[in-house]
């Protein structure tokens, strides 16, 4: 897939980032929610999906805390904790959380801006 393509089909996630929502797709078909955007379920293989809005909150999965920047984009950051959550909604997400959280513990998202792009952050609840 072209980076043209790939940015039309995030589109409704990244705009959600820049309005302080975050979003999934829901499959019409089988209710299945998926936050990665795709053009079908990744349950069913049903093309009818939907955008909607997350509640924020979640449970952390998986936790690590990045001392070396993988880019110059990211080395004002470091050190930073990146978790691994399953949101309320069902489906996972990789994003930014504050210092000290763990599996296991409940978290509500939250938003800031790094270099003009909007970027998840999660926080105890």
């Amino acid at each position: 897939m072209t980076q043209a393509v790939l940015s039309a089909l995030a589109a409704a996630f990244v705009q959600g980032l820049d309005q302080q929502q975050l979003r999934y797709q829901s499959c019409e078909s089988c209710g299945a929610a998926q936050t990665l955007a795709r053009y079908a379920c990744h349950h069913c293989g049903a093309s009818a999906l939907a955008w909607r809005v997350a509640s924020g909150e979640a449970t952390v999965r998986a936790v690590t805390v990045v001392g070396r920047a993988p880019s110059e984009a990211f080395r004002a950051l470091v050190p930073y904790t990146l978790v691994l959550v399953e949101l309320d909604e069902g489906s996972r997400l990789m994003a930014h959380a504050e210092p000290g959280v763990g599996i296991g513990d409940r978290v509500r998202a939250g938003f800031f801006k790094h270099q003009d792009r909007t970027l998840i952050r999660f926080t105890l609840i």
